[in-house]
């Protein structure tokens, strides 16, 4: 059995394996790393999905095929959740892991398999697993290492990160990520809007722009403290590589525009939405004469003379009231 001793090179490679990760080279580059000190033939990525409570392989290497059930079905296993509550490494095979060695392991050729639960070391949350896979016996200090780069190694399974960068988003944007279960993700490169991450009624309406074939929206919101924000949803992949369908929602403080007041914009949004002027009077409470007044200074401040204009332009410059 081969023996494992730190060397200068070895410590750089560790150190590698975090600048990868952290970097962008991703894991096939973290891996590369690792290689320089741990002898394995391949290698698989398993994340955690805390929006559904499952397991779903991610990235592999040496594998010339992974089963689309092998990664619930090793979560599954006493030993998995052993090694999860333990927070250390496992070795395979292992009592309660042969039929699923025999399954996924042995038919490649290999003697031996490890596997690692990944936690963040940032408050050590629980992230996904890491499978390693040998021809030969993995060396005595193995486990130790694996365990020892684990925290850097759980970013690669964080499904809770928002990997997209929304094309079109202003950069002053405060920004939220969703999923259709409502699971809420940090946009990198935007402050987080703590207003549409604390709103209860946004994942819903995150969730119907998701399952609308919108491209993208904007428009206007009242928060409940009574200040106006610009907001835009844009489609958008969420979770690793963005392999989760979800939307990205953004918002900035703003003064309502063309001096509109809030009541003027709910008779625009009306307007836009083909309502009549009886209708906008039943729908805000409000009698015929006084929509018709509202309009008269709507046309006037927007510069439309029509209708079809004021809807397209309202449309177009996100000037209607978004409701959530």
């Amino acid at each position: 059995m081969a023996e494992i001793t730190l060397s200068v090179r070895q410590l750089q490679a560790f150190a590698e394996v975090g600048y990868q990760v952290a970097g962008g080279g991703g894991a096939p580059a973290a891996m590369a790393a690792l290689r320089r000190v741990i002898p394995l033939d391949a290698y698989e990525f398993v994340a955690f999905d805390p929006a559904t409570g499952r397991h779903h392989s991610v990235v592999s290497d040496g594998h010339r095929r992974i089963d689309r059930d092998a990664a619930e079905e090793y979560a599954a296993l006493d030993a998995c959740r052993e090694a999860i509550a333990g927070r250390r490494p496992v070795p395979m095979p292992q009592p309660g892991t042969e039929r699923y060695f025999r399954r996924h392991l042995a038919p490649y050729g290999w003697r031996a398999g490890l596997t690692a639960p990944l936690f963040l070391a940032d408050g050590g949350r629980y992230t996904g697993l890491l499978h390693l896979a040998a021809k030969d016996d993995f060396p005595l200090l193995t486990g130790a290492l694996v365990a020892a780069v684990s925290p850097m190694l759980a970013h690669v399974t964080d499904l809770t990160r928002c990997v997209i960068d929304p094309a079109g988003l202003p950069p002053d944007f405060r920004a939220v990520a969703f999923d259709r279960l409502g699971e809420r993700r940090a946009v990198p490169g935007h402050e987080v809007s703590r207003e549409l991450w604390d709103d209860p009624a946004m994942a819903a309406f995150a969730r119907a722009f998701i399952d609308s074939r919108e491209l993208s929206r904007r428009g206007l919101w009242l928060d409940g403290g009574g200040r106006w924000h610009e907001v835009r949803l844009l489609r958008a992949g969420v979770g690793y590589q963005g392999s989760l369908q979800g939307a990205v929602a953004a918002e900035r403080p703003c003064p309502l525009p063309y001096d509109l007041t809030g009541r003027e914009v709910d008779v625009l949004t009306r307007v836009a939405a083909g309502d009549s002027n009886p209708q906008i009077a039943a729908c805000l409470v409000l009698s015929v004469r006084t929509v018709t007044t509202h309009l008269e200074h709507i046309f006037a401040k927007l510069g439309c003379d029509s209708r079809t204009r004021l809807t397209t332009k309202a449309l177009a410059e996100g000037l209607c009231r978004l409701d959530l």
